[in-house]
């Protein structure tokens, strides 16, 4: 029973927080002490800065704003990062409220848009305050969930646009994943936004229990000691005992699979049993890799162990055939959905950005209803998909992050093992690390016990961003709103650190400068004699360099198909004979080697001009891609090159002209050069000057630390105006007007391709072959060459040399004023766009992909699609005064791409998106952020 005082102190606070307490009753379970203490901040009036681990129940809190803004009569916006979470979170809200208080804006949809809720990527939200529109002006709340998405290099300025752009009447209810600078933020916010609560808590209501598999048992990881959390002895002895009985083991190419040594990974199948005799299913289980996760869903499959009852597995195919219905029968078989559906009925399956969307929802689907016992995933199921489980499986603690294998971060590990413990059903979850001889104790615990992870703001003006700035506030009112950025703020605060530590260096180098002294005569005089004559001869192999390039780049234009070379350095060097010479976007060669590798050579491999030793026969009809057409050729160059003969090397003598010789004359005749210290006198002064250069760097560091966003800004507007977006006395132009409408990481690129008229004379499927250009990012290694591989049309072709051709333009002015460069366009994708566009089934379009020696898989394929759709309805709502024709054509384009995977099921049948609202809206993100790349062994282009 309470005691008075706690019983008074309830009392008062459901008098002073009446919503608060109406909102409690509705709940079937009690808030937690930092829910209650948010959702007050709230109704005081208060913006709020939640930050919680995974499961905790932030969420709450933005629900509890929505309840706040349908009980005051005001305008919500519940903003999420990515479109799934955002249809989540729609379905949620409308079981809630009803349909007709609840709204879905995510760029390609549009739900009841002028409800009082609307729930909606923070892309659109950010759009909607660039263009003024009325439903910003009805707003009472703002709820952005994973606020700390901020961090994200390629998105994270969205998050501070609008938190910095929302009227001064917005309550801002932010939703964070924990951090260890959450006071930092939350001081920001308050900056920007006035009174702002920061509410922290660590605390999971389902406890998390850390454990290492190694052979068939599950230890515990850490073991209490008084007040201190260590790792098991008993973990950490096993440990060293298998460690000697594997001996040398190391890791093999791509994956565990040792090359040397007795040990072999755990079978998944094996795995899985523990688990489900330890009653710790269902599981997800992450291995950091699309083959892997397809591998282990085809093992535990052939395995024929089943985890669901026969009652089980008639829901399950039920669910699964209603959910895939709109797909055709052709679809389904290219698609893999028997095999994908058997799996499912023996309660396993995968998720990993290379499935459609209809087979990862219902996935998520099965498994929340528990109709789905273990799912094998990559990493972009940690992201923001509400799936807890009961434990999470780690196979490796190493990942694919679109350029390099690394080591997890502390962040990602506690991200990861965050979806182990279901609110409401598990009294507690499971976090098991598979031992393996790369993978020790001591690493696992320091993963799961480090607490450090500081969100830092990725913020940048882009050109979009400048011109809608510009147009709506002048160009000095938006040079001090950049400057209320968190990006800024945190560059302020680090400011501090690094004058002191300029004048540290400064006091360095001015005791060093004093050390320099010979009795003899000035040192710093004999030391600049010594630096002339090395910049002499420096300037020298400088110019005989240069000379060598020039004959390089002048001898690759005149090389054929055809010739043969010798390669005289680098990875391929040797025998080749030439496929193609380019000059673009710098000299190099297409190339087939004796040992019949076929790939692209740079100008650097060769030492001077490149003769050709001979010459043979290449059909033009030869695809480079093919690995029959490089046996072949590959045969025939090295029987031919026998019998060639090889280039001498000639390296050209250096030159030492009068000048050198004068200074050195000089240099012996100095008083300082006959001291017996001189050397180290020499020492002493490069010391001082190493030091002053030291604190140079420093000075430089502090300056472009506290000007940087302005000066990057600056340099856009002057692109901007020399380009003509932006008129001299700093207004938009018309050509701005058009720039200021397209939302894309080549916004600069495309309104440059509309002005030109570049893409006036294009049908939909060539449109959406070139849109497709401006966005496509391949797999790290992979380059398409238009040349050879086929892209659609001969329109299609001619517009995309156009669009290089405007793209290097830009990189040439970027690059002379050290703008933001604009990324490089390329044609990997056209042919997919082309003959998905032309009506193509999908079974034909992968497979002539395939052909075409690229391959894709079909969640690849329905993303990037997806990318260009977004881009095209962004063309679609221009005003053909400014686009010409261009418009028409992409609403054309649109409609001849949503059929099929493609088909939008959200979309009330028959109906298309309401141009009138969408005109408010932008075209919606990529699926995943870059940090959720998916191991290279199994991705398709890394999602952006």
């Amino acid at each position: 029973m309470d005691s008075p005082a706690a019983a008074f102190a309830r009392a008062a606070r459901r008098s002073r927080y009446p919503h608060l307490n109406e909102f409690a009753a509705m709940l079937s379970f009690e808030l937690d002490e930092f829910q209650i203490t948010a959702c007050q901040s709230l109704e005081d009036g208060h913006g709020v800065l939640v930050c919680a681990p995974t499961g905790a129940g932030k969420t709450v809190v933005g629900e509890f704003a929505v309840h706040l803004a349908l009980a005051r009569g005001q305008g919500c916006a519940y903003t999420a990062p990515i479109k799934a979470l955002s249809n989540q979170k729609y379905a949620d809200l409308v079981r809630r409220h009803g349909s007709h208080n609840v709204g879905l804006l995510t760029g390609d949809n549009s739900i009841n848009p002028h409800a009082p809720i609307l729930v909606m990527t923070t892309e659109v939200l950010r759009n909607m305050l660039y263009v003024g529109s009325d439903t910003v002006d009805r707003l009472g709340f703002v709820v952005m969930d994973e606020v700390h998405y901020l961090a994200d290099r390629f998105r994270g300025a969205v998050w501070e646009e609008v938190i910095i752009h929302l009227p001064e009447q917005v309550q801002l209810a932010s939703l964070s994943a924990t951090v260890s600078n959450a006071e930092e933020f939350g001081a920001w916010l308050h900056e920007v936004r006035g009174n702002t609560d920061v509410v922290v808590t660590e605390h999971r209501p389902v406890p998390l229990w850390q454990h290492m598999m190694l052979g068939n048992r599950l230890y515990d990881l850490l073991a209490e000691k008084g007040r201190k959390r260590l790792v098991n002895p008993e973990l950490e002895r096993a440990s060293r005992q298998q460690a000697q009985r594997v001996g040398n083991w190391s890791p093999g190419r791509g994956g565990p699979r040792g090359r040397r040594g007795s040990w072999r990974p755990q079978r998944r199948t094996d795995v899985i049993e523990k688990l489900d005799r330890q009653g710790l299913l269902p599981a997800i289980y992450f291995i950091f890799s699309r083959v892997g996760c397809d591998a282990a869903l085809e093992q535990c499959r052939a395995s024929g162990v089943r985890l669901l009852d026969d009652l089980e597995r008639e829901e399950v195919r039920r669910t699964a055939m209603r959910r895939t219905s709109e797909l055709s029968e052709a679809d389904l078989e290219v698609l893999g959905f028997w095999e994908w559906l058997d799996a499912l009925e023996h309660g396993y399956a995968a998720h990993h950005a290379g499935m459609i969307p209809a087979f990862k929802e219902t996935v998520e689907d099965l498994f929340v209803r528990g109709l789905c016992k273990v799912v094998f995933a990559t990493e972009t199921l940690a992201l923001g998909i509400n799936m807890p489980a009961r434990s999470v499986v780690l196979e490796r603690l190493v990942k694919f992050n679109g350029e390099n294998h690394v080591r997890l971060t502390p962040g990602e590990y506690t991200q990861l093992t965050g979806r182990a413990g279901r609110r409401g059903i598990d009294i507690e979850g499971h976090a098991v690390t598979l031992w393996s001889p790369d993978i020790s104790p001591a690493e696992v615990a320091n993963l799961a016990t480090t607490r450090t992870f500081p969100l830092k703001s990725s913020f940048k003006p882009s050109y979009n961003m400048a011109v809608n700035l510009v147009g709506q506030l002048g160009r000095a009112a938006s040079k001090q709103l950049l400057e209320r950025s968190f990006a800024q703020y945190q560059a302020d605060r680090a400011a501090v650190g690094l004058a002191t530590r300029r004048e540290q260096a400064q006091q360095e180098a001015r005791s060093k400068q004093a050390e320099v002294t010979c009795e003899r005569g000035d040192v710093t005089e004999y030391a600049d004699l010594r630096r002339q004559i090395s910049d002499i001869e420096r300037s020298s192999t400088k110019a005989r360099n240069a000379a060598r390039r020039d004959q390089v780049a002048s001898s690759m234009k005149r090389l054929r198909r055809g010739d043969i070379i010798e390669i005289p350095s680098g990875k391929h060097r040797g025998v080749a004979v030439v496929l193609e010479s380019h000059d673009q976007p710098a000299p190099h060669l297409t190339v087939l080697t004796g040992d019949r590798w076929s790939g692209r050579v740079e100008a650097a491999s060769f030492h001077g001009q490149i003769e050709p030793i001979g010459r043979m026969k290449v059909n033009k009809s030869f695809n480079h891609r093919s690995a029959q057409a490089r046996r072949d050729l590959g045969s025939n160059l090295t029987r031919l090159a026998q019998d060639l003969p090889r280039p001498a090397r000639v390296r050209p003598p250096l030159v030492d002209h009068e000048a050198l010789a004068t200074l050195r004359t000089q240099l012996r005749a100095h008083p300082v050069h006959s001291c017996p210290d001189r050397e180290q006198h020499v020492r002493d002064l490069e010391d001082a000057r190493a030091a002053w250069r030291a604190s140079d760097r420093l000075a430089s560091k502090l300056d472009r630390r506290t000007a940087s966003l302005g000066r990057t800004f600056d340099r856009i507007c002057q692109l901007l105006t020399d380009l003509g977006y932006l008129a001299d006395d700093d207004t938009m132009t018309e050509a701005g007007r058009l720039l200021s409408r397209l939302w894309s990481e080549s916004d600069l690129l495309i309104a440059q391709c509309l002005r030109t008229g570049a893409w006036d004379e294009l049908t939909a499927a060539d449109l959406a072959a070139v849109v497709s250009a401006t966005l496509y990012e391949p797999r790290s290694g992979d380059y398409f060459d238009t040349a050879t591989v086929p892209v659609g049309s001969k329109r299609v072709r001619a517009a995309l040399a156009r669009l290089h051709s405007e793209w290097a333009m830009i990189e040439d002015l970027t690059s002379r004023i050290d703008a933001q460069p604009v990324r490089r366009p390329d044609p990997g994708f056209a042919l997919a766009a082309y003959r998905w566009t032309s009506g193509d089934s999908l079974a034909v379009v992968l497979s002539n992909l395939a052909r075409a020696g690229v391959e894709t898989a079909p969640g690849d394929f329905v993303r990037w699609c997806r990318q260009v759709i977004d881009v095209l309805e962004q063309l679609a709502r221009l005003d053909p005064g400014q686009a010409g024709a261009v418009p028409s054509t992409a609403a054309r384009a649109v409609a001849a791409m949503r059929r099929g995977v493609l088909a939008d099921p959200t979309r009330p049948p028959g109906t298309d998106i309401d141009l009138e609202v969408m005109d408010e809206l932008d075209a919606d993100e990529a699926e995943l952020p870059d940090f959720m790349a998916d191991d290279e062994t199994g991705s398709g282009a890394p999602a952006s």
